[in-house]
């Protein structure tokens, strides 16, 4: 899967290797196409709030003395209508629907993994979650711990693909380093350099 490598240096003993499969935005149309879809991501997520605003419409909680009259909303003709189709259909498939169209408007449509390497401090390997609503998984492994940080190769189907990893102290098995994206060996062969020179290096 191809990816882009963005670096970043914000000061000489840190330096950030990113890596993402995210389009790239650099002109019109595809800037356009990009606000389109968060338009219709809003638009999705507002049709699910009131689908179950109208699904629970008889509970206390929409009851007048707030700043919307839900009464008033559920008796105008376009709320009698929302009211009347939700009313029609099983109440779970409404919400296994309801739930699916929130998972799509969560979902992150691209992966970015990275890499933060402090010198004297150690190393820390980052993955970007599948939705907006959860946190990146990253794992931080002190410098002591660090033995080397090679590029391997190996087999997936009838292709050689290299990966970079970390080899850990104490653990059989080795770190591998964009594990989703499993860029190409140039890139890989730029974060292994300007790794171990900061690492190591203490010109660098």
């Amino acid at each position: 899967m191809p990816g882009q490598l963005r670096v970043q240096r914000p000061s000489p003993t840190t330096v950030s290797f990113t890596v993402s499969n995210a389009p790239r935005r650099s002109n019109s149309p595809a800037k356009i196409l990009f606000g389109f879809q968060i338009l219709l991501r809003i638009i999705l997520f507002c049709c699910v709030i009131i689908v179950a605003l109208a699904r629970l419409r008889h509970f206390s909680f929409q009851a007048d003395g707030g700043f919307i009259s839900w009464p008033a909303i559920w008796a105008s003709p376009l709320g009698s209508y929302v009211c009347q189709q939700v009313d029609t259909y099983n109440p779970w498939a409404v919400a296994a629907v309801s739930t699916l169209v929130v998972y799509g408007v969560f979902r992150r449509e691209y992966t970015e993994e990275s890499l933060l390497v402090i010198r004297g401090f150690g190393i820390q390997t980052s993955t970007s979650s599948s939705t907006y609503l959860s946190s990146a998984a990253t794992r931080f492994i002190p410098t002591t711990q660090i033995q080397d940080i090679v590029i391997h190769e190996a087999f997936k189907g009838f292709e050689v693909r290299f990966y970079l990893a970390v080899i850990v102290e104490g653990e059989q098995d080795v770190l591998v380093v964009f594990p989703h994206l499993l860029p190409k060996r140039e890139i890989l062969e730029e974060v292994w350099r300007g790794s171990r020179r900061c690492l190591y290096d203490a010109k660098s």
